[in-house]
This record gives structure tokens, sequence and C-alpha cells, in this order.
């Protein structure tokens, strides 16, 4: 009995996570095939496709398809496309832009000033999660009015737990922001009616009254427009009529151990797991020695996670013989995951 295909049909947001090398890719991949594969047909092609998207900088989406995949949606398959948001090159791409927006509102004396500034942040904690969640944020609000379903594959779990977790922080670091503009703008306008001269006030702001609410509105707008985008991503997060997050693992101790974690991460951060996808679990077929004592450990291991998690849905994927690799592998794995053995005994 399947429990990811029919979640998957009844959500447009899916996102993937868990610890590195349990298969994450190869599941949301084999998802998205899925998917795409009952998209309806339109002229030519498939109406409603599906968008695949990985912020794991190891780039393994690119490596299960065996092409280039970047920062720009190509097509996988019929009705599937995929990208790789390189968290490196998403950072570079936030400080171009916000250094421009900066170079536009400043006047030139402090341009070296904003140019020293960017160079240290581009290292700075937090900037590759602050950078992707917006670009995470762009994908998801450009991507709902073209896409059916959007699936995120995502980075291991202690990155994607601080991704998820950021939009409600982001947002109120952006309010504060707001805040202090507006204290700033109200500061703007007293000098200016105390000044009543207007070239002594020009002198105070180094430019002229219209230039200066110019640049005023602008820094307003761009404000608001990251609060707008954060509180919108936080509601799409923690609607659960809208996106679920499924948490893919090995029946191992050190994955069943961080599946718990992340689940009580996501949870204080408001958002819930609706499902959990054991893979590479060995076949039910009569076993002896050491296949029998690896098939023990497991089912200790999923009794401790099922004692931690209770009765969340579960799906358990059988250990493939061969690599899942190409376009072939992934679409035979994708039926198993319609015929998948809901919690393998």
């Amino acid at each position: 009995m399947s429990v990811l295909l029919p979640l998957a049909r009844s959500k447009r947001i899916l996102f993937f996570g868990g610890k590195g090398g349990v298969g994450k890719t190869t599941v949301s991949a084999a998802t998205a095939l899925a998917l795409a594969g009952e998209s309806p047909r339109g002229d030519g092609e498939k109406q409603h496709p599906v968008l695949l998207v990985s912020t794991d900088p190891a780039h393994n989406l690119g490596h299960l398809f065996e092409r280039e995949i970047g920062g720009d949606a190509v097509r996988l398959a019929a009705g599937l496309d995929g990208m790789e948001l390189d968290p490196a090159a998403v950072v570079e791409m936030h400080l171009r832009e916000v250094s421009a927006a900066l170079h536009q509102l400043m006047p030139p004396s402090r341009h070296r000033e904003i140019d020293k500034h960017i160079a240290l942040c581009r290292d700075a904690p937090g900037m590759q999660e602050a950078a992707l969640l917006e670009k995470t944020a762009m994908v998801i609000e450009e991507g709902l009015d073209r896409y059916r379903h959007i699936l995120f594959d995502t980075a291991p779990s202690g990155h994607t737990a601080r991704l998820l977790a950021l939009p409600e922080m982001m947002s109120a670091w952006t309010e504060g922001l707001l805040q202090r503009r507006q204290r700033a703008d109200r500061f703007a306008r007293f000098v200016r009616e105390m000044g009543r001269d207007r070239s002594v006030a020009d002198k105070v702001f180094g430019s002229t009254k219209e230039e200066e609410e110019e640049k005023e509105s602008r820094i307003r707008r761009i404000l608001l427009r990251r609060r707008r985008r954060f509180a919108l991503m936080r509601q799409r997060l923690t609607d659960p009529a809208l996106t679920a997050f499924v948490i893919v693992l090995a029946a191992e101790r050190l994955p069943v151990l961080e599946t718990i974690e992340l689940q009580q991460t996501l949870g204080r951060a408001g958002v819930g797991v609706a499902a959990l996808v054991v893979n590479k679990r060995l076949p039910p077929q009569q076993q002896d020695g050491f296949l029998a004592e690896r098939r023990q450990q497991e089912r200790r291991h999923l009794q401790t996670l099922q004692d931690a998690l209770g009765p969340l849905p579960r799906q358990d994927i059988p250990l493939s013989p061969r690599d899942v690799v190409g376009l072939k592998a992934l679409e035979h794995f994708a039926k198993t995951l319609d015929r998948g053995l809901k919690s393998m005994a």
C-alpha cells in the first residue's frame, strides 16, 4: 500500500528531508516522475508540469538524471522540470542585488563602505540560509502559478531545519528594519520642517527633498516586498492543505535518531511532518545468518521510531539490487512507490 503518492497527489508543495545518504534525492525524483506521468495532456505536451528543486549543494539531482542541471528550470522528462539551487551562487546573486540597490539609494561617497560591508557579508553566518530562503520563497511564489506540484529535495537535516525555521525570524527582522525606517523618515521630515530653509536641509541629507523622499519610498518598497514574501512563505509552509513535509530515512540507529530530532525541530517551527519513508529496507524473504541479524536490527530501530513518533504514516521501500541512476531506472523505481509496502514487518 502506497502512502507517499496519495499524499503527494493531494499537495501543491512537498518537501523531502532527512539525514544525508538515505536516498532523499532518489525518492523525491521518483515521486516527481510519478506525478508528472499523471498530469493531464495538453496540445503537444503535458499541462501543469511538476517542478523538482534541489537545495542540496551536493548537486545529486544532476548525477541522478545524468545531465547538467543549473539554477534555471530545465526539462528532465515529459511533464517534469528540474533545477538545482547552488547556495554559493544564490548568495552571489543575492549580494549583487543588495549591492545594486544600496548603490542607488546611497550617495557615491558611501559606495566604498557599502562594497566593504557586502564583501564581509559573503561569509557571514547564516548568509547562505538567508539567501537560499529568499530564493526558495521566489521559486514557490512564481512556481505555483505555473506548476501543479513543486517538490523540494533538501539538504541534510540540520540545514533544512534551519532553513524552514527562518521565515518567522526573517519576517521579524524585516519588520524591525521597517520600524527603524519609519522612525528615520519621521526624523527627516522633522528636520526639514524645522530647517525651512531648503538649502540647509539639503546639506544635512546630501540631496534634495524630492530625491530623499524618492529614496525613502524605494527603501520602504524593498522592505515591504521582503516582509510580504517571508510572511507568505511562512503561511504556505504551515498550511497542511497546501504543503507537506516527508522525512526519508534508513532503518539504522543514526538516521532514526536524527529523524526524531528533525520532527521535533520542525514541529517547533510550526511545520508538521506528514509521512515517513523508510528507504533501503531488506526484503522480507526468508533469511538467516547475517541478513536475519540485520533485519532484526532494523525492527529494533523502527520500534524506537514508532515509540517516539507514534502513528505517523509510514511507507517502507525495499532495497534495490542495483544503483538507481538515469531516467529508466528512476521510472522503474517510481513504479515501486505505488505498490510499496506499508510499514514492512
